[in-house]
């Protein structure tokens, strides 16, 4: 789903040169919430799907605030800006902090904004379920109960899932510049011109954004992309991270796992997308000092190369590699 519509996000030198990626507790949070509202759409989050929809359910039943927010959040066009917000903290956001910006919205503005989302739904609501006061924080307390019973216990390997996507597309970055490096993050962004990027095919006002440039904001979901925006002048891009949205591919028949090894294959084939070796231990479930003796083991064979980027370094497989492991599907 697409949460706001619009044209195009201009982008001066110097805010270009400012963009940079970040992680969003809270963004996961809401991807979350959208995911479980909904029947299931992603194969590789059909078991956590399962476990959790019911829990979900169960927590909304005698709580008709939480219950017609999360129908409304699951089908609307239009996602409430003071729960789309851009991460303030980089790379180590704490969705702590980001729940403080959440429950600051004023009444009436959380009013105007789910007012928007009714009219921007593709089913019929009303609003009779907003009594009382305090939406706001109210809001933050049920994102808050959902990160900690649906999402924080899944956290570290969603969590390596991210930062390799960053990965991946910061290596894009340093080699070809933004317009590779923001190819298919959603399905209808695009780089246009030498300024400007297209996140929306629906026509809407520009927006221009500030001299602290762009944030990208990957999250575990396999479909849906939203803009966070927030005064004066700070804008978010949430999309779908790379790489777990289709089920695994069959192999033949276990050749190279007998080959060279069922750990050290799963590690070669899981570096058709380069990663560190942080990020295949949480990945594998696996210790760092296992892993790093695979990888010493797997670059001596000349099937993988280490390369430094900035203080990390990130393994991927040379072409002997890609050989290797073509081989090993159907």
């Amino acid at each position: 789903m697409e949460a706001k519509a619009m044209a195009l996000l201009r982008l001066s030198a110097l805010a270009l040169s400012r963009s940079r990626f970040a992680l969003s507790p809270l963004a996961e949070t809401v991807g979350s919430l959208l995911a479980l509202s909904k029947p299931c759409e992603d194969p590789w989050l059909a078991d956590w799907h399962a476990r959790h929809r019911a829990a979900l359910t169960a927590r909304l039943e005698g709580n008709p605030f939480a219950a017609g927010l999360v129908r409304l959040l699951g089908s609307t066009k239009w996602l409430p800006d003071h729960i789309v917000i851009p991460p303030r903290g980089g790379m180590r956001t704490a969705l702590a902090d980001e729940l403080v910006e959440v429950a600051a919205a004023e009444d009436d503005h959380v009013v105007a904004q789910l007012t928007v989302s009714v009219r921007r739904s593709w089913r019929r609501h009303d609003l009779k379920w907003l009594s009382g006061k305090g939406f706001a924080a109210r809001t933050a307390e049920l994102l808050d109960a959902v990160w900690h019973a649906h999402v924080l216990p899944d956290w570290p390997r969603r969590k390596a899932l991210l930062e390799r996507d960053v990965t991946y597309r910061a290596g894009l970055l340093a080699a070809y510049g933004w317009p590779r490096a923001v190819e298919r993050m959603s399905r209808r962004s695009a780089w246009v011109g030498v300024d400007a990027i297209r996140f929306s095919d629906q026509e809407a006002p520009d927006r221009v954004v500030g001299d602290e440039g762009m944030l990208f904001v990957p999250i575990s979901a396999s479909r849906g992309s939203w803009l966070c925006e927030a005064p004066p002048d700070r804008h978010g891009l949430v999309y779908p991270a790379r790489g777990r949205a289709e089920p695994g591919r069959e192999r033949v028949d276990g050749a190279l796992d007998r080959l060279i090894g069922e750990n050290r294959a799963t590690i070669l084939r899981e570096l058709e997308e380069p990663a560190t070796s942080s990020e295949l231990a949480a990945q594998l479930g696996l210790s760092l000092g296992t892993i790093g003796g695979h990888l010493a083991v797997l670059r001596d064979a000349d099937l993988i190369i280490g390369e430094r980027v900035g203080r990390r370094v990130v393994y991927r497989r040379t072409e002997a590699g890609d050989v290797l492991t073509a081989t090993d599907h159907t």
